[in-house]
């Protein structure tokens, strides 16, 4: 059976899946005195979501571990849901393909860590960060230049919407 090429997988996503520690963060969780984490996030992914938004391609968050922050960030992402406290992500992304009606080949999924790599198997799009352990990385697809919480998830936004030929439609109102 032939490989089939990138730009092909890239060309079939409308969903993308993010999971939060370590790609929409750099994976590190910062406790204030009260017991209370704060997690950076990149503006530029935030941007990038944005415009897969604008695109009408969703984006959906996945995380094991539950935050209010990320709840609060999913708002200002324009995140079409948010699947906090996900013991198996599989399961989940199970549900995911069921509610928004989409065939794994059309999901592109961003992970990092072996509770990622279930549903990195499935995915049509598996996209990895350089910072993710190395059983993760060997089974991508495509694996970002940029770093988790440092602009990653931005760049595979950019590569999906100049893939499908919609980059220049989502950039207009910024080049006038």
């Amino acid at each position: 059976m032939p490989a089939v090429d990138l730009s092909d997988r890239i060309k079939k996503v409308r969903l993308v899946i993010f999971d939060v520690d370590g790609v929409l963060t750099d994976g590190r969780i910062v406790y204030d005195s009260k017991g209370r984490d704060l997690k950076f996030f990149d503006v530029t992914d935030g941007l990038g979501m944005a415009l897969l938004h604008k695109a009408g391609i969703d984006s959906i968050i996945m995380t094991a571990k539950a935050s209010k922050v990320v709840s609060r960030r999913a708002k200002d992402f324009k995140i079409k849901a948010v699947y906090q406290d996900c013991s198996d992500k599989l399961q989940t992304f199970h549900e995911i393909q069921v509610k928004f009606k989409v065939k794994p080949e059309e999901v592109c999924f961003i992970g990092d860590d072996l509770v990622d790599m279930p549903v990195l198997k499935r995915a049509g799009f598996a996209v990895s960060v350089p910072n993710a352990v190395d059983e993760v990385r060997g089974i991508a697809h495509y694996i970002t230049k940029k770093a988790g919480g440092r602009g990653a998830v931005r760049e595979v936004c950019d590569l999906i919407l100049k893939t499908q030929g919609k980059w220049q439609e989502v950039i207009a109102r910024y080049n006038r």
